[in-house]
């Protein structure tokens, strides 16, 4: 089923994502994580490119997995690093040819050990340019990231919403937020990407915070911040690993539930391909339903 569909009936969507793994253990923790995850009923799942897209094949027989074997509706991340346009277009159409009807469009990051940005010959520049690729000729239903917090290489807030604005004109059907731990910042960036025109469903996205040192070594590498309270209340627990658990899960779940309740269409987690944390969260949710407070579908998308 087509996401943009998805965020426009029903309930709230839940969705996961993952990323492809590398080891045998990984693959053991990713779909021990799956089989924990399923009965959840996810609206829709994702699953990553590694850096400089070095997971491109991997990704895209993952999300055929996950589909033909999951009963699961799988979203492939999609970046213009290290392929041409003819590359592109190849990938684009084995896709299509699989049944994936969604697509997250990403300029993505740069190899390991290249730390600029560059296009690749024949390839392309812009998350834009991208857009317009998968727009003119497939029938995707397409996805973009955004930033809360502003892009890590926007010179400001305004030219970051001002290419944000270009790259939904382009074809774009909704967006999924990086990762942010204050509501604040998801407020006030959707308040300002519909005075921008922006007018497509934006999801917040939340990581479960479960390990201490991996929190701050993420936020730091994206430029998300992590409030000072918060940060204190996780330090006083860096001696009980389960205690640093125990808290990130209330904490997300206090996060998802004020975002619900103000009428996000919906949540996804960043899963690490781990399920506890997530699994714990969304059942809470389900049996709590914040969206159906006073008010809420007043802010639905």
């Amino acid at each position: 089923m087509r996401i943009d569909e998805i965020l426009a009936t029903g309930p709230p969507a839940f969705s996961f994502e993952f990323f492809p793994p590398k080891t045998d253990r990984g693959e053991h923790n990713l779909y021990a994580a799956l089989q924990e995850l399923r009965p959840l009923e996810p609206s829709f799942v994702s699953v990553t490119y590694g850096a400089g897209g070095s997971t491109r094949e991997k990704t895209i027989e993952i999300v055929k997995q996950l589909k033909r074997e999951y009963g699961l509706e799988a979203m492939a991340h999609f970046t213009c690093v290290g392929a041409t346009v003819p590359q592109l277009h190849g990938t684009l159409e084995e896709m299509s040819l699989a049944g994936v009807e969604n697509v997250l469009a990403l300029r993505g990051d740069p190899p390991v050990g290249q730390e600029r940005w560059r296009r690749t010959e024949g390839g392309l520049e812009y998350s834009h340019e991208l857009v317009r690729l998968i727009r003119d000729r497939y029938d995707f239903t397409i996805g973009a990231a955004c930033f809360p917090e502003t892009h890590i290489h926007a010179s400001s807030p305004e030219e970051d919403l001002e290419h944000l604005r270009h790259k939904v004109h382009e074809g774009v059907d909704f967006l999924i937020t990086q990762l942010f731990f204050d509501n604040r910042f998801y407020f006030d960036f959707l308040a300002r990407a519909r005075a921008a025109g922006i007018d497509v469903p934006i999801v917040p996205g939340i990581l479960p915070i479960t390990h201490i040192g991996q929190v701050e070594r993420m936020t730091t590498t994206i430029g998300a911040s992590l409030p000072d309270a918060l940060r204190e209340e996780l330090h006083a627990r860096q001696s009980q690993p389960e205690a640093v658990l125990d808290f990130g899960v209330a904490y997300a779940t206090l996060q998802c539930a004020e975002l619900l309740a103000a009428g996000a269409p919906g949540i996804h987690f960043y899963t690490l391909n781990r399920s506890p944390a997530t699994r714990a969260i969304v059942s809470a949710l389900k049996l709590s339903r914040p969206w159906e407070r006073t008010g809420a579908a007043d802010g639905r998308d």
